[in-house]
């Protein structure tokens, strides 16, 4: 019997500054790269998500990037930027009849989805995008420092959704990261970017989220 394809697989990949990079990522994987600011790690989840013209080969479940219709490929491998757009005035507009999550996990009530968007605060409005990817059900989440503008005790409860999804779903995720502490918390695989290219860090002192 042959063995399933990894999850995700980047083969070679380059983009302007960036690479070659090469790596594999299996269901349940979360894979944190930190770095200095420029050094590529925001345009290495553009090029993964499909959104940069890039060189070289991504493929989800040993399917290639290209073979699938970018709009599918986006909502399976789904980024989640520094700062999110929002296009609809309401909060409600923007989410499907199912959230993916109770908003009390992220200490959110259900009657912010009432407010007008251009009432949020950055915190509010980056803990609502996050929900709004996890409600297209991605298998690979590409986060650019998720819990930038957040408080510890959100900051906490982020990390639990997101390593509570990632294990009911199978789900693998790339976590850009500048907190250490996080990466402790997060990752089972730790990289540090410098000059376009990964490199591989050991990882001290981890402590599982449970």
């Amino acid at each position: 019997m042959s063995k399933a394809p990894p999850l995700l697989q980047i083969n070679r990949l380059r983009r302007l500054m960036i690479g070659p990079v090469s790596l594999v990522l299996d269901e349940g994987d979360c894979l944190c790269i930190s770095g200095a600011s420029g050094s590529g790690k925001s345009l290495l989840l553009r090029a993964i998500a499909d959104l940069d013209p890039h060189e070289g080969q991504v493929l989800l479940q040993g399917v290639p990037a290209e073979a699938i219709a970018p709009e599918v490929w986006r909502s399976r491998v789904g980024l989640l930027p520094p700062e999110s757009s929002w296009w609809l005035p309401r909060v409600k507009n923007h989410f499907r009849d199912d959230m993916p999550l109770l908003l009390e996990q992220i200490g959110m009530s259900d009657s912010i989805l009432e407010q007008p968007v251009a009432r949020l605060s950055s915190g509010e409005r980056q803990r609502l995008a996050l929900m709004r990817l996890l409600s297209h059900r991605p298998q690979v989440l590409l986060l650019d420092e998720p819990t930038a503008n957040l408080d510890p005790v959100n900051t906490r409860r982020v990390e639990s959704m997101i390593t509570g999804y990632r294990r009911a779903h199978k789900a693998a995720v790339i976590w850009v990261s500048h907190d250490v502490e996080q990466v402790m918390r997060v990752a089972n695989r730790y990289y540090e970017m410098s000059k376009g290219e990964l490199q591989p860090q050991e990882i001290e002192g981890q402590q599982w989220l449970s």
